[in-house]
């Protein structure tokens, strides 16, 4: 039997705010008596339902045959798109531009060559000055459709115009699409592997993005043109941990919003987005002043309710806002107090999980776990590391996996889980192995774990501030870095050597960077 989880129909009507619900009622009766829709009936008693159980439906609803179920919840599902389209077109001006170039075709159809002229002249405008020019394309190519048929005496010299504008449009799209494809790319090699590992993947990355990234933009070039270029060399810089350069093009990405305010509005999830990487590269520089300001900007942005006008910007304002919360706190090491905030995040995150992909939640469990070990609290620190470890798809974020197995080994061994630790160090070891990613952090951290168990309760101090040097001098290699931005595993030998929590070594360090 369909669940909720897998079957659309229910899926949607569940999605449906109040108001989209009224819409359709009075979709459905425009025209006249709904008396006998039997998809009405069946958006009703699904809608009543918290679980999907189509046994009951149709006990429940007696004029609803077995047989027909297939075909009226595809006609439901048709119906809902096209009552929730009607809706939201207010809001999306390219849905608007799209059913008025509909009109035209059907002004075309009926031999109306000069009123579908002037209304794809308006189209046309209208998607140049929004930056649509897909949208503009269409309508070009639709006009000399018109014209290339008939003699419609429009205006003089009418070929060489649509001719040149076709032309411009369609080399502004071929770039806008060779950069919107590097972009993706490279933000898909960041979700698979992460930072750069070592000089060869610097280099592997290095030469597609030489080969595939202009070394400039033209000044000509349109919004779309200018946001793909920032956002390749966002995820570019990312990828290799030049993290100055990653905050100096996430800066132009949201300044190329500032700049158009009605595309801030329209595009809001590119907009916000680009706030998140703007404030992921500021807490990788731990620029914490800048920080702050970026943050109030996203938190004051979504405080508008008039810009959460979908499910989709709902979900992205949940996780860039909470993501970067978080992060203030381990930039202030308020590890205790952020704590608190658990409860709260996971009572949101169950709200949006079906909205979620698996790549973010796994990051907040990986953020959850860092709060609990940050404050102390090993075994809850520990039971979020496994939620990640115990995930079989290793496609993603390989990274993450990599470094919750790290910090699951030392939260066991602060819990003084020693029982099992060694045997956990050569399992992690050998999953390592596997994944290519044995890095000389992760060696010598392995080495003193190995060895933990046969030192004398008076070495240990002394055995921490060594291997505190060893990893100061890791830390200090462009590539070896990388594992030191997933845990600040210096913070915490710190704290072995002084005798203080974590979160007071790192509460200092904050004081010192302010």
């Amino acid at each position: 039997m369909p669940n909720k989880a897998s079957d659309p129909v229910f899926q949607l009507i569940k999605s449906l705010t109040q108001s989209e619900k009224r819409h359709f009622r009075l979709f459905t009766n425009r025209q006249g008596s709904t008396e006998g829709l039997k998809f009405l009936q069946l958006f009703d008693a699904f809608d009543a339902q918290e679980q999907l159980d189509e046994e009951r439906v149709l006990t429940q609803v007696p004029t609803l045959k077995r047989a027909q179920l297939a075909n009226l919840k595809a006609n439901l599902y048709r119906q809902l798109l096209a009552s929730l389209r009607l809706y939201h077109a207010g809001q999306n001006l390219d849905i608007q531009l799209h059913e008025q170039l509909d009109y035209a075709r059907v002004l075309y159809n009926k031999g109306f060559y000069q009123q579908a002229l002037r209304m794809l002249a308006r189209v046309k405008l209208a998607a140049q000055q929004a930056e649509l020019p897909h949208v503009a394309l269409l309508t070009i190519d639709f006009e000399k459709l018109i014209e290339s048929q008939y003699i419609t005496r429009s205006l003089q010299g009418r070929a060489e115009s649509l001719a040149a504008e076709a032309t411009a449009t369609a080399a502004h799209l071929s770039q806008q699409h060779a950069l919107s494809n590097a972009s993706l790319r490279l933000y898909g090699l960041y979700l698979q592997t992460g930072h750069a590992r070592n000089q060869a993947d610097h280099e592997q990355f290095t030469a597609y993005f030489r080969a595939h990234v202009p070394a400039s933009i033209g000044r000509n070039s349109g919004f779309w043109e200018k946001l793909y270029f920032y956002q390749a060399h966002v995820w570019y810089h990312t990828i290799n941990q030049e993290f100055r350069a990653c905050y100096r093009y996430a800066q132009k990405w949201v300044d190329l919003f500032e700049q158009q305010p009605d595309l801030k509005e329209s595009q809001t999830m590119l907009y916000i987005k680009g706030l998140h990487n703007l404030l992921a590269s500021l807490f990788n520089m731990m620029y914490y002043s800048r920080f702050r300001e970026v943050l109030q900007t996203l938190e004051d942005f979504g405080a508008n309710q008039t810009r959460r006008a979908t499910p989709n910007t709902e979900a992205l304002l949940f996780q860039y806002i909470w993501t970067n919360r978080i992060n203030a706190v381990f930039l202030e090491a308020r590890f205790t107090e952020g704590v608190e905030m658990v409860p709260e995040l996971l009572e949101q995150l169950g709200e949006y999980k079906s909205q979620l992909d698996l790549h973010r939640t796994l990051v907040f469990y990986y953020k959850i776990a860092c709060l609990y070990f940050g404050s102390g609290q090993y075994k809850q620190a520990i039971k979020y590391l496994n939620r990640i470890i115990d995930h079989k798809d290793l496609s993603l974020r390989e990274d993450l996996q990599c470094f919750a197995r790290i910090l699951n080994l030392v939260a066991h061994f602060e819990d003084g889980q020693d029982a099992e630790l060694e045997y956990q160090v050569r399992s992690v070891y050998q999953f390592l192995g596997k994944m290519n990613d044995q890095q000389p952090m992760q060696v010598e951290v392995f080495r003193f774990l190995r060895r933990a168990g046969h030192f004398a309760p008076n070495q240990l101090r002394e055995e921490f501030g060594k291997l505190k040097a060893k990893l100061e001098a890791i830390a200090a290699r462009p590539f070896d870095r990388r594992p030191f931005l997933y845990f600040d595993i210096i913070s915490w030998l710190e704290s072995k050597v002084s005798g203080r929590s974590v979160q007071e070594v790192m509460q200092q360090k904050f004081l010192t960077m302010k």
